[in-house]
């Protein structure tokens, strides 16, 4: 079935289960501007219920983020229908979805990042995978050492606010 978004979204059986995506590792683009997707990331991934493909897309930090094809088609349906959406909503889609790129798993387990993307992102060489969860996240890799450096003197402030988010998504509403 092919949904509001243009992607092919799953039935109500066929709904993704979470999937869990951990670690950073550091990869190279081959000749053919390939990416091979770390074996301990696809071994978390069953193409099955998650679909045979990767969603390339901005992400909310300025990287380029990687979505399971399934989990990217149930976040868009969650947003609802755009013909009548909120002006705010209406940019978000357009910055998002029109910069998107559905890019599929080769036998290998690599895949083929549209140049468009490899250039807005700034990626060539070297890349660092990481595993954010349910995405993974491409960054090239002296921004990451630059990131890991000004978050780590804070590690416990960012587990402080870590908590404190949550406990505010689990209060009742009135």
């Amino acid at each position: 079935m092919v949904g509001q978004c243009g992607l092919k979204c799953a039935s109500a059986s066929e709904v993704a289960s979470p999937v869990l995506f951990l670690g950073e590792y550091e990869h190279t683009l081959d000749q053919k501007q390939r990416l091979a997707i770390p074996s301990e990331l696809r071994d978390v991934f069953d193409p099955k219920v998650h679909g045979e493909a990767f969603i390339a897309a901005p992400g909310a930090n300025g990287s380029l983020w990687l979505w399971p094809e399934k989990t990217f088609a149930q976040l868009s349906h969650s947003l609802g229908g755009s013909l009548v959406g909120d002006p705010s909503m209406q940019d978000f889609e357009r910055h998002v979805f029109s910069q998107a790129a559905r890019v599929p798993l080769d036998n290998a387990g690599r895949i083929r990042i549209p140049d468009r993307l490899l250039q807005k992102f700034g990626l060539a060489g070297s890349i660092m995978v990481l595993g954010v969860r349910d995405h993974l996240e491409l960054t090239e890799p002296g921004a990451w050492k630059r990131e890991q450096e000004r978050v780590q003197p804070d590690a416990a402030d960012l587990w402080r606010r870590a908590r404190q988010a949550l406990a505010a998504t689990q209060r009742p509403t009135a």
